[in-house]
């Protein structure tokens, strides 16, 4: 693995983010709002967990009454820089992130 310093030369390895679990999301939004990458977005979900779509700002479209819940998806995980922003404010720990010699090519 490569070795990853910050500015001051103080060890440092990125964790990039893979995925966030769906189940343990509550689409508090926490995350999103950290991120400035545009790694993930709010998605619609259903009773049955299929997700209906994007979730648009300030949009109130509940996908014709089929709407549950709101979940955060990482739907732009290429663009994650690592700094982990995101695990760290997420009350529910529900994103997994992995470091750069464990991601897939």
């Amino acid at each position: 693995m490569a070795d990853y310093t910050t500015r001051d030369g103080s060890p440092w390895t990125p964790l990039f983010l893979v995925s966030i679990n769906g189940d343990a999301c509550i689409g508090c939004a926490r995350c999103f709002k950290v991120c400035d990458r545009d790694v993930m977005h709010l998605y619609g979900v259903d009773e049955e967990g299929e997700i209906l779509g994007k979730v648009v700002e300030d949009d109130d479209d509940d996908f014709d009454g089929e709407l549950n819940r709101k979940i955060m998806v990482a739907d732009n995980d290429g663009a994650c820089i690592g700094c982990n922003a995101c695990a760290r404010v997420c009350p529910k720990n529900c994103q997994s992130h992995v470091a750069p010699d464990k991601l897939a090519a």
